[in-house]
């Protein structure tokens, strides 16, 4: 990239509701340089992910807090410019928490090197054998531990995480409900995507929903969302059923009650929640089983790609209107020749 400048994304204010633009300042900061030890990344494409909310508030996280002002926490594919590290050098691409600017400076600390493969579009890294796919494969098998005959409901099932859920899920035999909020995005679910049923939260009322298309209760729920589904699930929920605590990205932006628990006793449920990061020293694991899948042409992934790093806060509301379609990133800079 021909520029002199690092150009950066800041925090300015902690999100009250969903994130706003306005909890973003904009900065141009002079060229980072490494030391010994060091190495320059060029990022080409920053993730955008719900998590970014909770790495904005000032509570203890699986990441340092951010603080007003700070260069706002992103995960990046990009590539090694300069390097005074003798592990990592110029044209090595890697993978990480490097930040919604055009460049980072790094010991490598935390960053996964990635293969130089013409088969694999570089934004799969940041998708499906990214966060998105692991967080989908780990949560899924490793705390909701699919049998083959059970009924697997899940959340935001159109989006980069829950498409993945589902494909899994039927990959090991259960029956698999999906909820999207249009019914282009229903359709896909179980046209292209091979869900047995897929529900509009939107028009459709989810208790009946639900009772139709999981006739034999519910063993496996994969939870992004939160609000009324969760309500709705608890009470249909089978004997040792599991459910994947995720996310909760409809909560947000609200107050109020949360669901009625007692249907977790009643039933002796287990409810999990987890980081994926804790299963980073796995992910080869998880990425031999998905790149197997994607070539049998049984699991299937979209990426949303927005141009331009200045358009990264307007971008991220995507999340949480449900427009974007698939995983959404933002592209940076050029790829590499």
């Amino acid at each position: 990239m021909p520029t002199k400048v690092n150009r950066q994304w800041c925090l300015a204010s902690r999100p009250e509701g969903y994130i706003q633009p306005t909890d973003f300042t904009w900065k141009e900061a002079p060229m980072p340089t490494p030391d010994d030890g060091e190495f320059l990344v060029r990022n080409i494409y920053l993730s955008l992910d719900p998590a970014a909310w909770g790495w904005m508030q000032e509570w203890i996280s699986y990441v340092p807090a951010l603080s007003l002002g700070d260069v706002m926490h992103g995960i990046t594919l990009g590539i090694v410019e300069e390097s005074s590290n003798a592990k990592f050098h110029p044209g090595d691409l890697v993978y990480g928490m490097l930040g919604w600017q055009d460049f980072a400076v790094t010991e490598g600390k935390g960053l996964m090197r990635l293969p130089k493969t013409s088969s694999v579009p570089l934004p799969a890294y940041l998708s499906v054998f990214g966060l998105t796919g692991l967080t989908a494969y780990f949560g899924l098998l490793d705390i909701g531990k699919p049998k083959a005959g059970e009924t697997l409901v899940v959340s935001a099932a159109a989006g980069a995480v829950g498409s993945i859920v589902g494909q899994i899920g039927k990959i090991k035999g259960c029956h698999v409900v999906g909820t999207a909020g249009t019914d282009e995005k229903c359709q896909w679910l179980t046209e292209e995507l091979g869900f047995d049923a897929a529900i509009n939260y939107k028009t459709e009322s989810l208790h009946k929903s639900l009772l139709k298309h999981c006739p034999n209760g519910i063993d496996i729920y994969y939870e992004n969302v939160g609000g009324a589904l969760f309500k709705s699930v608890l009470n249909l929920i089978n004997v040792r059923s599991r459910i994947v605590l995720c996310g909760l990205i409809s909560q947000y932006n609200v107050m109020g009650s949360g669901p009625s628990l007692a249907s977790i006793i009643t039933n002796r449920a287990r409810i999990e929640g987890f980081i994926v990061t804790d299963y980073y020293h796995r992910a080869q694991e998880a990425i031999a089983d998905l790149q197997k899948w994607i070539m049998e042409k049984r699991i299937q992934y979209r990426v949303d790609i927005v141009e331009g790093l200045e358009n990264a806060p307007t971008a991220i509301g995507k999340l949480f209107d449900g427009s974007n379609k698939g995983k959404l990133m933002v592209k940076v800079s050029e790829e590499p020749l």
